[in-house]
């Protein structure tokens, strides 16, 4: 099935494209690989330091004098640094690998959970938020795994409160195509999207299909599950 057409926000998929990160999203996906999980982190290291590189052909430039030991050369540096936000825990190896090429960005935290409840659903809770002030700046913001995307949006709202920034880029390397469509009806029509790969089913618990499975504990090992209320 081909994915959904997306028309209000700027959408960049990355397999769109024959390139390497194909090879790191099949990788991440493959359950004989999955086992590794230093191989896991590696892979979303690699994807973060792709789309950073692709995301950094629309920030602003100015130009530079560099002294050379031979002379001078002219080029061009960062206007302006942006600030990088992650989801926590599963989003930390995608942050660190758009950390790698925007070493000099600002850094953002946001934790959140699904809070399960005994009829089957869930909410998300946002429960802590460290950021800089965001006033006029550029925001990445950053999730391994955009479900239905609930967390992604409540984490924009959340930043919200640091500032009005300049642009909003988003970042995920699976996504569903329901929350894509959920992202696309909230956030303001200036914000970009930036996929690895688009899914177009979801099961009734929300998890992405075929997506890749739980990316935190493939990552770091599973966690407890919390008590349902």
């Amino acid at each position: 099935m081909q994915p959904t057409n997306y028309s209000t926000l700027m959408l960049h998929v990355i397999s769109k494209n024959n390139t390497i990160a194909n090879h790191f999203i099949a990788e991440m996906r493959d359950t004989t690989i999955q086992a590794d999980s230093m191989r896991f982190r590696k892979n979303m290291k690699r994807l973060g330091q792709i789309i950073s590189y692709e995301i950094s052909k629309t920030l602003e430039y100015v130009p530079a004098e560099v002294i050379t030991p031979l002379g001078t050369a002219i080029t061009s540096v960062l206007s302006s640094q942006p600030v990088l936000a992650t989801i926590l825990r599963a989003g930390l190896p995608l942050h660190e690998g758009m950390l790698d090429f925007l070493d000099k960005a600002e850094n953002a935290f946001i934790s959140s959970y699904r809070r399960h409840h005994k009829d089957g659903t869930f909410d998300i809770q946002v429960e802590y938020v460290s950021s800089p002030s965001i006033d006029n700046k550029v925001v990445i913001l950053a999730d391994p795994m955009i479900a239905t995307g609930q967390s992604m949006y409540l984490a924009y709202k959340a930043l919200l409160q640091k500032g009005n920034p300049k642009a909003i880029h988003i970042v995920g390397l699976i996504a569903s195509a329901e929350g894509l469509e959920y992202l696309q009806r909230r956030l303001p029509s200036t914000a970009q999207l930036w996929i690895g790969a688009i899914d177009e089913e979801m099961t009734v618990q929300s998890y992405i299909v075929p997506g890749l499975g739980d990316a935190g504990d493939l990552a770091y090992g599973s966690k407890s599950v919390a008590e349902l209320v």
